[in-house]
């Protein structure tokens, strides 16, 4: 039953990707995409890592594949025009592609397994521990140091993003907190003496 599981799970990853990729209908993508991500939390869940499988389920199908089709669904975006821009750089992504198959296979190529692979993965968790708290001592004890260094790309990654799609408009009014607080009443207010029957 396992290795039938296995196998479903795999097939439909795969299957999910792969339309992902090749879909005509961008919410179609976003389907295929949920349905890759459910395959994969499904593998993880054969693997004994039910920790990681929730996780992939609520981060990626609860929150950025749904943000995504949220995203396709309520912007009205000209797909047509965007697939004939794409269609320009055809040839150039086919090469890229191309170089990178060929990478894999020379990194595949010269693939060895380590002999303290095979003792490693068979190494049980320790009884009375789950595997959710075994993760939690790797991260944060044995790596922590390369788990803080990854938050901290990440934060570097977050402001780079908002650094490079600030823009500043000049026909928008912005607030200016020390004009305000340095502001004068004396000089910000005029009484003017306004006659009957005239305007300013």
């Amino acid at each position: 039953m396992s290795a039938f599981a296995f196998y479903l799970f795999a097939v439909s990853c795969l299957a999910g990707g792969l339309f992902t990729v090749i879909s005509r209908h961008p919410v179609h993508s976003v389907l295929w995409l949920i349905l890759a991500f459910l395959s994969a939390a499904g593998l993880f869940v054969l693997l004994g890592a039910e920790f990681v499988a929730m996780l992939l389920i609520i981060v990626y199908v609860g929150a950025v594949a749904v943000l995504f089709l949220f995203v396709v669904m309520m912007l009205d975006v000209d797909f047509a025009e965007l697939k004939a821009e794409m269609a320009r750089f055809m040839p150039l992504a086919l090469l890229i592609g191309v170089i990178i198959l060929m990478q894999f296979a020379v990194a595949y190529g010269a693939w060895e397994t380590s002999e303290m692979a095979e003792g490693l993965a068979a190494q049980p968790i320790p009884e009375g521990r789950h595997n959710t708290e075994a993760l939690g001592l790797i991260l944060y004890d044995r790596y922590f140091l390369l788990f803080q260094l990854a938050g901290l790309i990440l934060l570097v990654a977050m402001i780079g993003a908002i650094v490079l799609t600030l823009r500043h408009r000049s026909d928008v009014k912005r607030q200016d907190v020390l004009a305000q607080m340095y502001r004068d009443p004396k000089t910000a207010m005029e009484l003017r003496d306004v006659k009957p029957g005239q305007g300013l």
